[in-house]
Protein backbone atom coordinates (compact mmCIF):
# COMPACT_ATOMS: atom_id res chain seq x y z
CA UNK A 1 0.00 0.00 0.00
CA UNK A 2 1.18 3.24 -1.27
CA UNK A 3 4.49 1.68 -2.29
CA UNK A 4 4.86 3.60 -5.51
CA UNK A 5 4.21 7.27 -3.69
CA UNK A 6 7.16 6.35 -1.09
CA UNK A 7 9.66 5.72 -3.60
CA UNK A 8 8.74 8.75 -5.25
CA UNK A 9 8.42 10.83 -2.90
CA UNK A 10 11.73 9.72 -1.09
CA UNK A 11 13.52 10.62 -4.57
CA UNK A 12 11.73 14.09 -4.31
CA UNK A 13 13.63 14.52 -0.85
CA UNK A 14 16.38 12.55 -1.08
CA UNK A 15 18.93 15.40 -1.79
CA UNK A 16 17.56 16.86 1.26
CA UNK A 17 18.08 13.71 3.43
CA UNK A 18 22.03 13.88 1.83
CA UNK A 19 22.71 17.30 2.90
CA UNK A 20 21.63 16.65 6.37
CA UNK A 21 23.36 13.30 6.66
CA UNK A 22 26.40 15.49 5.90
CA UNK A 23 25.82 17.86 8.59
CA UNK A 24 25.03 15.75 11.23
CA UNK A 25 28.64 13.87 10.35
CA UNK A 26 30.57 17.16 9.64
CA UNK A 27 29.61 17.79 13.50
CA UNK A 28 29.24 14.51 15.28
CA UNK A 29 27.85 14.95 18.87
CA UNK A 30 28.32 12.11 21.25
CA UNK A 31 25.40 11.33 24.23
CA UNK A 32 23.06 14.10 26.04
CA UNK A 33 25.59 16.27 23.60
CA UNK A 34 23.45 16.02 20.47
CA UNK A 35 22.76 20.19 20.90
CA UNK A 36 22.98 21.07 17.44
CA UNK A 37 21.75 17.83 15.71
CA UNK A 38 18.14 18.39 18.31
CA UNK A 39 18.33 21.80 16.85
CA UNK A 40 18.77 20.73 13.33
CA UNK A 41 16.04 18.03 13.51
CA UNK A 42 13.72 20.92 15.51
CA UNK A 43 14.06 22.76 12.01
CA UNK A 44 13.01 20.40 9.83
CA UNK A 45 10.27 19.14 11.66
CA UNK A 46 9.14 22.91 11.82
CA UNK A 47 9.64 23.27 8.07
CA UNK A 48 7.15 20.62 7.42
CA UNK A 49 4.51 22.11 9.59
CA UNK A 50 5.37 18.87 12.25
CA UNK A 51 4.13 18.85 16.01
CA UNK A 52 7.36 18.51 18.48
CA UNK A 53 8.49 18.15 22.03
CA UNK A 54 12.46 19.01 22.42
CA UNK A 55 14.60 18.26 25.36
CA UNK A 56 13.33 15.10 26.44
CA UNK A 57 16.12 13.36 27.97
CA UNK A 58 17.94 16.30 27.45
CA UNK A 59 18.50 16.37 23.77
CA UNK A 60 15.67 13.86 22.63
CA UNK A 61 13.10 15.28 20.15
CA UNK A 62 10.01 13.42 19.54
CA UNK A 63 7.48 14.22 16.43
CA UNK A 64 4.14 13.38 15.76
CA UNK A 65 2.36 12.99 13.00
CA UNK A 66 -1.62 12.84 12.87
CA UNK A 67 -3.25 10.85 10.18
CA UNK A 68 -6.76 12.20 8.51
CA UNK A 69 -8.71 9.78 10.74
CA UNK A 70 -8.04 8.59 14.06
CA UNK A 71 -6.37 5.23 14.79
CA UNK A 72 -3.54 3.25 16.18
CA UNK A 73 -0.11 4.84 16.95
CA UNK A 74 3.02 3.76 15.21
CA UNK A 75 6.58 4.78 16.92
CA UNK A 76 9.80 5.03 14.53
CA UNK A 77 13.08 5.41 16.05
CA UNK A 78 16.53 6.79 15.17
CA UNK A 79 19.72 6.94 17.56
CA UNK A 80 21.43 10.30 17.16
CA UNK A 81 25.08 10.12 18.71
CA UNK A 82 28.23 9.71 17.67
CA UNK A 83 31.57 7.68 19.25
CA UNK A 84 35.00 9.40 20.54
CA UNK A 85 36.98 8.20 17.83
CA UNK A 86 39.16 10.44 15.67
CA UNK A 87 38.22 10.06 11.52
CA UNK A 88 40.43 8.83 9.01
CA UNK A 89 38.30 8.07 6.00
CA UNK A 90 38.60 10.15 3.31
CA UNK A 91 34.92 12.05 2.62
CA UNK A 92 34.30 15.59 1.37
CA UNK A 93 31.78 16.04 4.48
CA UNK A 94 34.61 14.43 6.84
CA UNK A 95 34.13 15.35 10.56
CA UNK A 96 35.36 18.64 11.92
CA UNK A 97 35.34 18.17 15.63
CA UNK A 98 38.55 16.54 16.55
CA UNK A 99 37.89 13.25 18.11
CA UNK A 100 34.47 12.76 17.32
CA UNK A 101 33.04 10.67 14.52
CA UNK A 102 29.70 9.10 13.34
CA UNK A 103 31.42 5.36 12.70
CA UNK A 104 28.15 3.71 13.49
CA UNK A 105 25.75 5.18 11.25
CA UNK A 106 23.64 7.08 13.15
CA UNK A 107 23.76 10.28 11.12
CA UNK A 108 22.47 8.28 9.06
CA UNK A 109 19.62 6.48 11.27
CA UNK A 110 18.72 10.54 12.00
CA UNK A 111 18.52 11.74 8.12
CA UNK A 112 16.52 8.30 7.44
CA UNK A 113 14.03 9.03 9.62
CA UNK A 114 13.84 12.83 8.60
CA UNK A 115 13.55 11.79 5.54
CA UNK A 116 10.55 9.01 6.77
CA UNK A 117 8.98 12.14 8.00
CA UNK A 118 9.03 14.18 4.82
CA UNK A 119 7.51 11.19 3.00
CA UNK A 120 4.44 10.11 6.07
CA UNK A 121 3.74 14.02 6.23
CA UNK A 122 3.02 14.20 2.22
CA UNK A 123 0.70 10.84 3.32
CA UNK A 124 -1.09 12.25 6.51
CA UNK A 125 -4.48 12.60 4.83
CA UNK A 126 -4.51 9.28 3.45
CA UNK A 127 -3.49 7.72 6.80
CA UNK A 128 -5.43 6.38 10.04
CA UNK A 129 -3.94 7.06 13.29
CA UNK A 130 -0.60 8.44 14.56
CA UNK A 131 3.10 8.35 13.99
CA UNK A 132 5.69 9.46 16.46
CA UNK A 133 9.39 10.06 15.38
CA UNK A 134 11.79 9.37 18.08
CA UNK A 135 15.20 11.12 17.68
CA UNK A 136 17.16 9.39 20.66
CA UNK A 137 20.06 10.72 22.54
CA UNK A 138 22.85 8.25 23.95
CA UNK A 139 23.02 4.96 22.14
CA UNK A 140 26.44 4.00 22.18
CA UNK A 141 27.05 5.01 25.73
CA UNK A 142 24.80 5.63 28.77
CA UNK A 143 21.26 4.36 26.55
CA UNK A 144 18.76 6.96 26.04
CA UNK A 145 15.36 4.93 25.18
CA UNK A 146 14.99 4.50 29.05
CA UNK A 147 15.81 7.95 29.79
CA UNK A 148 12.82 9.00 26.74
CA UNK A 149 10.46 6.32 28.22
CA UNK A 150 10.48 7.49 31.71
CA UNK A 151 9.47 11.23 30.34
CA UNK A 152 6.41 9.61 28.74
CA UNK A 153 7.16 9.09 24.97
CA UNK A 154 4.95 6.10 24.93
CA UNK A 155 1.90 8.12 25.87
CA UNK A 156 -0.37 10.70 24.43
CA UNK A 157 -1.42 8.88 22.46
CA UNK A 158 -0.34 5.56 23.49
CA UNK A 159 1.81 3.66 21.26
CA UNK A 160 0.48 0.54 19.79
CA UNK A 161 3.98 -0.70 18.15
CA UNK A 162 7.55 0.59 17.97
CA UNK A 163 10.48 -0.09 14.91
CA UNK A 164 13.53 0.78 14.37
CA UNK A 165 16.60 0.00 11.84
CA UNK A 166 20.41 -0.25 11.76
CA UNK A 167 22.84 0.46 8.54
CA UNK A 168 24.48 -2.76 8.86
CA UNK A 169 28.07 -3.75 7.33
CA UNK A 170 27.29 -7.04 7.87
CA UNK A 171 24.99 -7.03 5.55
CA UNK A 172 24.86 -6.69 1.49
CA UNK A 173 24.05 -3.09 -0.11
CA UNK A 174 20.68 -3.08 -1.05
CA UNK A 175 19.22 -6.01 1.36
CA UNK A 176 17.67 -6.50 4.08
CA UNK A 177 18.17 -8.94 6.97
CA UNK A 178 15.19 -9.08 9.77
CA UNK A 179 15.09 -11.51 13.01
CA UNK A 180 12.71 -13.20 14.86
CA UNK A 181 13.03 -13.32 18.38
CA UNK A 182 16.52 -12.47 20.07
CA UNK A 183 18.39 -9.86 17.93
CA UNK A 184 20.80 -8.22 20.09
CA UNK A 185 22.76 -9.22 23.35
CA UNK A 186 22.50 -7.30 26.63
CA UNK A 187 25.86 -5.21 26.54
CA UNK A 188 26.69 -5.60 30.67
CA UNK A 189 29.96 -3.97 31.55
CA UNK A 190 32.03 -5.00 34.55
CA UNK A 191 35.16 -3.17 36.56
CA UNK A 192 37.59 -5.35 38.95
CA UNK A 193 40.93 -3.85 40.94
CA UNK A 194 43.28 -6.11 42.37
CA UNK A 195 44.50 -5.26 45.36
CA UNK A 196 48.19 -6.24 45.85
CA UNK A 197 51.42 -4.93 47.49
CA UNK A 198 53.54 -2.25 45.49
CA UNK A 199 57.77 -3.15 45.78
CA UNK A 200 60.83 -3.74 43.79
CA UNK A 201 60.51 -5.28 40.30
CA UNK A 202 63.73 -6.87 41.90
CA UNK A 203 62.57 -8.42 44.96
CA UNK A 204 59.24 -9.64 44.00
CA UNK A 205 59.58 -11.99 47.52
CA UNK A 206 58.53 -8.14 49.11
CA UNK A 207 55.21 -7.29 47.65
CA UNK A 208 52.32 -8.90 46.61
CA UNK A 209 51.97 -8.76 42.72
CA UNK A 210 48.76 -7.04 41.56
CA UNK A 211 49.44 -7.64 37.59
CA UNK A 212 50.29 -11.51 38.31
CA UNK A 213 46.98 -12.15 40.61
CA UNK A 214 44.80 -10.50 37.55
CA UNK A 215 46.59 -12.33 35.20
CA UNK A 216 45.30 -15.21 36.89
CA UNK A 217 41.95 -13.72 37.99
CA UNK A 218 41.44 -13.38 33.99
CA UNK A 219 42.71 -16.82 32.53
CA UNK A 220 40.34 -18.23 34.80
CA UNK A 221 37.45 -16.23 33.99
CA UNK A 222 37.55 -17.27 30.73
CA UNK A 223 36.60 -20.66 31.62
CA UNK A 224 33.29 -19.58 32.84
CA UNK A 225 32.26 -19.66 28.95
CA UNK A 226 34.27 -22.53 27.85
CA UNK A 227 34.01 -24.90 30.43
CA UNK A 228 30.71 -23.90 32.85
CA UNK A 229 28.18 -22.86 30.26
CA UNK A 230 26.68 -25.30 27.40
CA UNK A 231 28.80 -24.49 24.29
CA UNK A 232 25.40 -24.02 22.46
CA UNK A 233 24.47 -21.14 24.86
CA UNK A 234 25.75 -17.83 23.26
CA UNK A 235 27.91 -15.76 25.61
CA UNK A 236 30.63 -13.39 25.66
CA UNK A 237 33.01 -12.64 28.33
CA UNK A 238 35.78 -9.72 27.11
CA UNK A 239 38.60 -8.27 28.74
CA UNK A 240 38.72 -4.79 27.25
CA UNK A 241 41.43 -2.83 29.00
CA UNK A 242 43.72 -3.13 31.77
CA UNK A 243 45.75 -0.80 33.54
CA UNK A 244 48.88 -1.04 36.55
CA UNK A 245 52.37 0.12 36.52
CA UNK A 246 54.27 3.53 35.62
CA UNK A 247 57.79 1.79 35.12
CA UNK A 248 59.62 -1.19 34.55
CA UNK A 249 60.99 -1.69 37.87
CA UNK A 250 58.12 -1.14 39.65
CA UNK A 251 55.71 -3.54 40.81
CA UNK A 252 52.20 -1.46 41.06
CA UNK A 253 50.16 -1.24 43.91
CA UNK A 254 47.04 -1.99 41.65
CA UNK A 255 45.76 -3.24 38.80
CA UNK A 256 42.70 -2.06 37.05
CA UNK A 257 40.57 -4.37 34.70
CA UNK A 258 37.35 -3.35 32.97
CA UNK A 259 34.89 -5.88 29.93
CA UNK A 260 31.86 -6.65 29.22
CA UNK A 261 29.58 -9.61 29.04
CA UNK A 262 27.37 -10.05 26.47
CA UNK A 263 24.00 -12.35 27.20
CA UNK A 264 20.72 -13.21 26.32
CA UNK A 265 20.02 -15.81 28.97
CA UNK A 266 18.49 -13.41 32.12
CA UNK A 267 19.16 -16.28 34.66
CA UNK A 268 22.87 -16.64 33.01
CA UNK A 269 23.24 -12.98 33.42
CA UNK A 270 22.20 -13.20 37.05
CA UNK A 271 24.74 -15.95 37.75
CA UNK A 272 28.20 -15.07 35.84
CA UNK A 273 29.19 -11.91 38.30
CA UNK A 274 28.79 -14.16 40.90
CA UNK A 275 31.29 -16.55 38.91
CA UNK A 276 33.52 -14.05 38.72
CA UNK A 277 33.55 -12.59 42.28
CA UNK A 278 33.86 -16.02 43.43
CA UNK A 279 36.92 -16.38 41.06
CA UNK A 280 38.62 -12.82 42.47
CA UNK A 281 38.04 -13.74 46.29
CA UNK A 282 39.63 -17.37 45.83
CA UNK A 283 42.49 -16.08 43.26
CA UNK A 284 43.54 -12.74 45.70
CA UNK A 285 42.89 -14.61 48.96
CA UNK A 286 45.54 -17.03 47.80
CA UNK A 287 48.09 -14.81 47.02
CA UNK A 288 47.87 -12.57 50.13
CA UNK A 289 45.96 -9.60 47.65
CA UNK A 290 42.02 -7.84 47.72
CA UNK A 291 39.49 -6.84 45.41
CA UNK A 292 36.89 -4.81 44.47
CA UNK A 293 34.44 -5.71 42.04
CA UNK A 294 31.78 -3.93 39.80
CA UNK A 295 29.01 -4.97 37.85
CA UNK A 296 26.71 -2.89 35.52
CA UNK A 297 24.08 -4.17 33.93
CA UNK A 298 23.13 -1.55 30.81
CA UNK A 299 20.44 -2.19 28.57
CA UNK A 300 18.83 -5.82 28.80
CA UNK A 301 18.47 -8.61 25.22
CA UNK A 302 16.97 -6.80 22.14
CA UNK A 303 13.66 -9.74 21.73
CA UNK A 304 11.79 -8.79 18.73
CA UNK A 305 8.49 -9.63 18.29
CA UNK A 306 7.44 -12.25 15.78
CA UNK A 307 4.38 -10.49 14.67
CA UNK A 308 5.71 -7.23 14.05
CA UNK A 309 8.75 -9.13 12.77
CA UNK A 310 6.71 -10.53 10.21
CA UNK A 311 4.72 -7.14 9.24
CA UNK A 312 8.47 -5.60 8.36
CA UNK A 313 9.53 -8.27 6.36
CA UNK A 314 6.75 -7.84 3.89
CA UNK A 315 6.29 -4.43 4.03
CA UNK A 316 10.39 -3.85 3.03
CA UNK A 317 10.27 -6.43 0.80
CA UNK A 318 8.12 -4.18 -1.22
CA UNK A 319 10.81 -1.87 -0.80
CA UNK A 320 13.80 -3.86 -2.10
CA UNK A 321 12.62 -7.12 -3.34
CA UNK A 322 11.01 -9.81 -1.53
CA UNK A 323 14.59 -11.94 -2.62
CA UNK A 324 16.13 -8.71 -0.67
CA UNK A 325 14.70 -9.77 2.86
CA UNK A 326 16.01 -12.56 4.94
CA UNK A 327 15.88 -13.83 8.49
CA UNK A 328 19.77 -13.15 9.80
CA UNK A 329 21.53 -16.06 9.78
CA UNK A 330 22.15 -15.46 13.70
CA UNK A 331 22.03 -13.17 17.01
CA UNK A 332 23.99 -10.39 17.38
CA UNK A 333 26.24 -10.12 20.47
CA UNK A 334 26.25 -6.00 20.08
CA UNK A 335 24.07 -4.07 22.34
CA UNK A 336 21.48 -1.56 21.68
CA UNK A 337 18.94 0.19 23.17
CA UNK A 338 16.04 -0.08 21.33
CA UNK A 339 15.53 -3.39 23.64
CA UNK A 340 13.76 -1.20 26.54
CA UNK A 341 10.92 0.04 23.65
CA UNK A 342 10.81 -3.86 22.74
CA UNK A 343 10.13 -4.55 26.78
CA UNK A 344 7.20 -1.69 26.56
CA UNK A 345 5.28 -2.43 22.90
CA UNK A 346 5.02 -5.05 20.15
CA UNK A 347 9.30 -4.37 18.22
CA UNK A 348 10.90 -5.09 15.86
CA UNK A 349 13.93 -4.09 14.93
CA UNK A 350 15.92 -4.69 11.55
CA UNK A 351 19.14 -4.42 9.52
CA UNK A 352 19.72 -2.11 6.21
CA UNK A 353 22.97 -3.26 4.16
CA UNK A 354 25.96 -1.24 3.20
CA UNK A 355 28.67 -3.46 2.15
CA UNK A 356 29.00 -3.86 -1.36
CA UNK A 357 31.55 -6.63 -0.52
CA UNK A 358 30.42 -9.56 2.12
CA UNK A 359 34.29 -10.68 2.05
CA UNK A 360 35.36 -7.04 2.98
CA UNK A 361 32.20 -6.13 5.16
CA UNK A 362 32.08 -2.40 6.11
CA UNK A 363 33.81 -2.25 9.56
CA UNK A 364 31.71 -0.43 12.47
CA UNK A 365 33.58 1.44 15.08
CA UNK A 366 36.25 1.96 12.90
CA UNK A 367 37.83 5.54 11.71
CA UNK A 368 37.84 4.65 8.09
CA UNK A 369 33.63 3.45 8.42
CA UNK A 370 31.74 4.73 5.57
CA UNK A 371 28.97 4.13 3.15
CA UNK A 372 27.22 5.34 0.26
CA UNK A 373 24.28 7.85 0.88
CA UNK A 374 22.34 5.85 -1.42
CA UNK A 375 21.48 3.71 1.33
CA UNK A 376 19.30 6.78 3.10
CA UNK A 377 16.53 6.01 0.27
CA UNK A 378 16.47 2.42 1.98
CA UNK A 379 16.46 3.17 5.22
CA UNK A 380 13.75 6.38 4.88
CA UNK A 381 11.97 4.18 2.28
CA UNK A 382 11.35 1.36 4.67
CA UNK A 383 11.09 3.35 7.38
CA UNK A 384 8.06 4.81 5.93
CA UNK A 385 6.40 2.09 4.64
CA UNK A 386 6.93 -0.35 7.61
CA UNK A 387 4.63 2.71 9.57
CA UNK A 388 2.25 2.65 6.62
CA UNK A 389 1.40 -1.42 6.83
CA UNK A 390 0.97 -1.23 10.06
CA UNK A 391 -1.36 2.15 10.32
CA UNK A 392 -3.30 0.14 7.67
CA UNK A 393 -3.13 -3.60 8.30
CA UNK A 394 -6.68 -3.80 9.62
CA UNK A 395 -7.53 -2.81 5.84
CA UNK A 396 -5.61 -5.34 4.19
Amino acid sequence: MHTERIIELSKKYYDEMVELRHQFHMYPEIGFEEKRTSETIVKVLKKLGIEFTANVAKTGVVGIIKGKCPGKTVLLRADMDALVLQEEANVPYKSRIPGRMHACGHDGHTAGLLGAAMILNELKDELKGNIKLVFQPAEENDGGAKPMIEEGILENPTVDAAFGCHLWGGTQEGHIHVKHGAVMAAPDKFTFRIIGKGGHGAMPHLAVDSISIAVQAINNMQTIVSRRINPLTPVVISFCSIHGGESHNILPNEVEVVGTVRIFDEDLRQWIPKAMEEILEGVTKSQGANYTFEYIERFPPLINDYQMTDLVSKAVGKIVGDERVSEAPEPNMGGEDFAYFCQKVPASFFFVGISKDLKNPVCHHHPEFQWDDKNLLTVAQSMAQVAVDFLCEDKQ
